[in-house]
């Protein structure tokens, strides 16, 4: 029987930032057979069949983001998530890791997975599938307005974004379908999108036992295919999150929270936050009309946001609690006004 080659050590995972930053993409010789991340798709693979879906099996290959191409029926996982050295530089330059724990792992392939079965079995091209999910041709728009109390879509990924476009309307309505039946059936009772989840079931019930049309094998936009270095892609998301979000909040959160020191016993901005929300929520709609999930979600994101800044209350409690009200009300209005923006795909 013929053994496996040994892998090759990784001579970048002792590297300091500056020097990891000048390595290229296609150099940092990564296999994702051989990372951590080939347990957690094959466990995904199981959960596909014991959903009935027999033969719907993505593959998956690493590049710099999250993504299903139009036409393929592969995930796309981004390479910081098949080093721990790669993903503490990602946390460095970027403040977070999407997809860095295994909820939100779960979550995004989840996600990901329903573009790659729409793909695989041309789905979207249906009279059924436009009757339930809308045109597929419709084009995305770089923000969104999101109805937070609408009950016609499931609640998958942040900020409801499965009002986004009926692509990703139908890839989170998959990504709900997959978890238990019953939790779905009791969480979605009684809301038009359970239909969207029935569907589902209709579906998975008529494809489960048929081979894909579409089984291309086509890796796009694939680590070892990128010349590009880690720091030119780096400066090219700072600049891209930059431009595109619809509301920043590091300038404000740094100008009213201070850096945690080492051994620092003062309070975490993010549980200051945390704390204020019942009070924060009610005040906020009340004098802005602004929907209460709105207030509570850009809450959320300045908490999770002031967590990964590593912020500290510096002031007395009373002043941090006025300006902090000022700077939510101020990002509410403007998500009011502008919307979301549309996750890259």
């Amino acid at each position: 029987m013929k053994r496996k080659a040994r892998a090759r050590p990784l001579r970048w995972t002792q590297w300091d930032d500056e020097r990891l930053l000048d390595l290229r993409f296609c150099d940092l010789g990564l296999d994702l057979e051989r990372t951590p991340l080939a347990a957690r798709l094959e466990r995904f693979q199981q959960e596909l069949r014991e959903r009935g879906l027999r033969h719907f099996q993505p593959h998956a290959w690493l590049s710099t983001e999250w993504f299903s191409p139009d036409g393929v029926p592969g995930v796309a996982i981004p390479f910081y998530l098949a080093h721990p050295r790669l993903e503490r530089l990602e946390r460095s330059m970027l403040g977070f890791v999407e997809g860095g724990n295994a909820r939100n792992f779960g979550k995004l392939l989840r996600h990901e997975a329903g573009h790659a079965i729409d793909n695989a079995y041309k789905l979207h091209t249906t009279r059924r599938w436009r009757e339930v999910f809308g045109l597929w041709s419709a084009p995305y728009e770089p923000h969104y307005k999101p109805e937070p109390y609408s009950r016609s879509f499931v609640q998958h990924l942040p900020h409801w974004y499965a009002q986004s476009h009926p692509a990703e309307d139908f890839a989170e309505t998959f990504a709900v379908w997959l978890g238990p039946p019953k939790v779905w059936r009791w969480r979605y009772r009684g809301w038009p999108a359970l239909l969207k989840l029935e569907y589902m079931e209709e579906l998975a019930a008529r494809i489960g036992g048929k081979r894909p049309p579409v089984r291309l094998r086509e890796r796009t936009e694939a680590l070892e295919d990128n010349g590009t270095t880690l720091r030119e892609h780096y400066t090219a998301k700072r600049e891209r999150y930059r431009a595109r979000m619809p509301y920043a909040f590091d300038r404000g959160l740094r100008r009213l929270f201070a850096r945690a020191l080492p051994g620092d016993r003062r309070r975490s901005a993010a549980a200051f936050l945390r704390a204020q929300r019942p009070e924060f929520v009610a005040a906020l709609s009340r004098w802005s009309d602004a929907p209460a999930y709105t207030v509570e979600q850009v809450l959320h994101d300045m908490a999770q946001r002031a967590r990964e800044l590593h912020l500290v209350v510096d002031s007395r409690p009373a002043a941090a609690r006025l300006d902090a009200a000022l700077l939510l009300a101020v990002h509410t209005m403007r998500i009011l006004h502008t919307g979301y923006h549309r996750l890259a795909r």
